[in-house]
């Protein structure tokens, strides 16, 4: 046997220095392929998280609006039932012009109870519905038509209140399949008389619910309150079996508790096995509003992680072949001198692994300027420039909810392992800051996560941000970072405050600042790998010779202010100021920086308008007639202004509910203000702190007036309006509503 290992493999690989030299860079490039591998897999898979959930949302909110619009418009039409009382021959009239003014109406019925008017007999009920593009009228009620059993009748008349029916098949009626809103009438004495109908066909949910997948082979599926299914891929189940039925025969008991999950009314997600084996992802939720139906996204494991597949296993084959040429260069080597060949594969091994914690690092950072065009009251620029392939600094920015989450930093140390801790202080940034508007509060749990894993003891200088747009306040809070500086009509630093560096301690308290910018300022951010340049003297290049390079060019008079202290234009000068005094000598350190303008322009207010209400839902009237003047002075429709009725309604209904404890009277200060551009719904109060924006759960137990707006009503105010801000501000909860006019 020894023979033939010797034989197999030469003499120069069966040394020592050789075998570790190849298993070394083998381990290397195989650990970085697997960190690379697990950080995208997490990666895809939050993505597909947050994209199912997104399609969730976003279909529900799609079939709730049109079940709004056929609640709303059957309760605006119901005083007309009542008035016509004494005609019942009008009925008719009513009927079709539900039809005529509503596109998603298939059918309506004003079905009475048995004998109400003697001289139409026991059932009384005109309909009108629409079949094969036309408009027929008829009367409903039969011996074979029975409708004083259906459900669609007997539920409300039995609850006084709205009902949504379990979707059936109309036979005798509409002949399609539908669901039905029903209204109780009720006369002068105000008993229930009579039943007010709209039914919707279940072919336009189906449209819905298979449209736009977020993967060619991933689908939906729509259930009733009883487990029916209204809507999925295969037409011949929808309202033939229910879900239990469909998925009896199935070895996974995963399954069996979805099902409980969706007719029970919750939310979640679950992997499944489907009949072949192949892996599946469930993610499921109850729609919003009355009907209690349930909405499923399914995605093949297969689809889903087939790029990242190929693309592993094509780096399966890259690190063979690497390995192979590896091996050839090491024979070659080793054929003149054995100090060349472990030099050269050291250099190798080096070089594959810096380039490709280069490359990650790179990917990391923001690189598209201007990053957010749209917009017309921020401007950003940032550079980072490494000393050698892989560096420690880092800088990120993004908004959510109006506000501008930036960072800066600094990582103790160099190369791969800096680069790393690089890559884990932007990640933690993202991830805290998503869900947490405190910049103290981000860089402590940033902090505390950070310490629980640093065993090398490394550290982070940062400085976070949170920049309100609308109002130009600053909060931030310094972890031992360099102190920003403002450039406008004058130039300074940024007070801070002594804090330690994130990572060394846990439970550290660190405290945050806060100050006000204005249009026009920009916030110069730098690492001291600009203040410490060195040049071939050693000297450095210090905070004096960087102020100066802010008032260093010559302007002329008519030299428009913004582009002179423009983010790009101030990095660019400041990068040729550190150039030309470091001259020939090698660079020492990362040179980063980050310049962010506050450009919002004021226009001049041409609406303004007040209104002041107390904490009790019974004045909500007085809003909607104040929300409807505001909408009429600033030229809205009557669609726009039925959205912005729902989204102010429900922002104040929550204030009403929730600002103020239990028994405690207080105010609540609604201003309306419109310029050129957009109307501004401003909601002030001096209840306990609370931020709507950060809150996701819906606890669909409680009625739509006690809803929280962090659930159902944060996401139905964000579909209707444009932009959401909030705010505490001198004891005050400040919530800011944008539309444009």
């Amino acid at each position: 046997m020894k023979q033939l290992v010797k034989r197999i493999i030469p003499d120069w690989l069966q040394s020592k220095g050789s075998l570790a030299i190849i298993i070394t860079a083998a381990v290397l490039i195989e650990a970085t392929s697997a960190i690379q591998y697990f950080f995208a897999k997490d990666g895809i898979r939050d993505e597909v998280e947050h994209r199912a959930e997104s399609e969730l949302r976003a279909k529900s909110l799609e079939i709730q609006n049109v079940m709004n619009v056929v609640r709303v418009a059957v309760e605006n039409m119901a005083w007309a039932v009542e008035q016509r009382l004494s005609k019942p021959d009008s009925m008719w009239v009513v009927t079709q012009k539900l039809l005529a003014d509503n596109e998603y109406i298939v059918g309506s019925a004003i079905a009475f109870e048995p004998y109400y008017y003697k001289s139409k007999g026991r059932q009384f009920s005109p309909y009108t519905y629409k079949h094969d593009g036309t408009t027929t009228s008829k009367q409903l009620g039969t011996d074979q038509y029975d409708y004083h059993s259906m459900e669609w009748y007997t539920v409300p008349m039995e609850t006084g209140h709205g009902h949504w029916s379990e979707p059936y098949f109309d036979e005798g009626g509409g002949e399609m399949m539908m669901t039905t809103y029903s209204l109780p009438i009720r006369n002068a004495s105000g008993q229930p008389i009579a039943i007010f109908t709209a039914d919707v066909s279940l072919d336009w949910l189906s449209q819905v619910i298979n449209a736009r997948h977020i993967y060619p082979s991933s689908y939906n599926i729509l259930l009733s309150r009883t487990g029916q299914i209204m809507a999925c891929p295969v037409e011949s189940l929808v309202m033939r079996q229910n879900i239990q039925q469909v998925t009896a025969d199935l070895e996974d008991t995963t399954v069996s508790f979805i099902n409980k999950q969706m007719m029970s009314g919750q939310s979640g997600q679950a992997t499944v096995h489907d009949e072949n084996g192949e892996k599946n992802y469930v993610f499921y939720a109850q729609m919003d509003g009355e009907t209690e139906w349930s909405m499923a996204v399914v995605c093949s494991d297969r689809e889903i992680y087939y790029s990242l597949r190929q693309v592993g296993f094509n780096l399966l084959l890259l690190m063979l072949v690497g390995l192979i040429l590896l091996g050839f260069i090491i024979w070659r080597a080793a054929r003149n001198a054995r100090s060349l060949f472990a030099a050269n594969a050291e250099k190798e091994r080096m070089g594959s692994e810096l380039h490709i914690a280069s490359e990650i690092q790179k990917g990391m950072l923001p690189k598209i300027f201007p990053p957010f065009p749209e917009r017309d009251d921020v401007e950003i620029y940032g550079s980072l420039v490494p000393a050698k392939e892989v560096g420690g600094d880092l800088y990120d920015f993004f908004i959510r909810d109006e506000k501008l989450f930036f960072c800066i930093g600094d990582v103790s140390g160099k190369g791969v392992p800096a680069s790393l801790v690089m890559a884990v202080t932007r990640s933690l940034f993202r991830t805290v800051s998503a869900h947490e508007a405190s910049p103290e509060r981000i860089v402590t749990m940033m902090n505390d996560s950070m310490a629980q894993m640093n065993e090398t003891n490394m550290f982070v200088t940062l400085f976070l941000g949170v920049l309100d747009l609308p109002t130009g306040r600053l909060r931030y809070c310094n972890a031992g970072h360099c102190s920003p500086v403002l450039v406008g009509d004058s130039i300074g630093f940024v007070p801070i405050k002594a804090n330690l560096p994130v990572g060394p301690i846990a439970g550290w308290k660190f405290e945050g600042q806060e100050l006000l910018i204005y249009p026009q300022t920009t916030i110069f951010l730098y690492t001291d790998g600009l203040t410490e340049a060195e040049d071939i003297n050693h000297k450095l290049f210090g905070e004096d010779r960087m102020m100066k390079s802010f008032t260093s060019e010559n302007h002329t008079d008519d030299s428009p202010h913004a582009s002179i202290h423009s983010p790009q234009h101030i990095i660019e000068r400041m990068t040729a100021a550190v150039h030309a005094f470091v001259g020939e000598a090698e660079q020492s350190d990362d040179l980063t920086m980050l310049a962010i303008q506050y450009t919002k322009e004021q226009l001049d207010v041409r609406l303004s308008r007040k209104l002041t209400l107390q904490n009790d839902v019974q004045q909500v009237p007085q809003l909607a007639t104040w929300v409807e003047e505001v909408c009429e002075a600033v030229g809205f429709d009557a669609s726009t202004t039925m959205q912005m009725n729902l989204a102010i309604e429900e922002a104040v209904v929550n204030v009403m509910n929730y600002a103020y404890p239990h028994g405690t009277v207080g105010d609540i200060f609604i201003e309306a203000q419109a310029n050129d551009i957009r109307l501004k719904i401003i909601i002030t109060d001096s209840g306990a702190p609370f931020d709507p924006t950060t809150r996701d759960d819906v606890d669909t137990t409680l009625s739509a007036e006690e809803r929280p707006i962090g659930g159902l009503g944060i996401h139905l105010v964000r579909k209707l309006m444009d932009s959401i801000n909030y705010e505490r501000t001198n004891g005050k909860n400040i919530l800011t509503l944008r539309k444009k006019l």
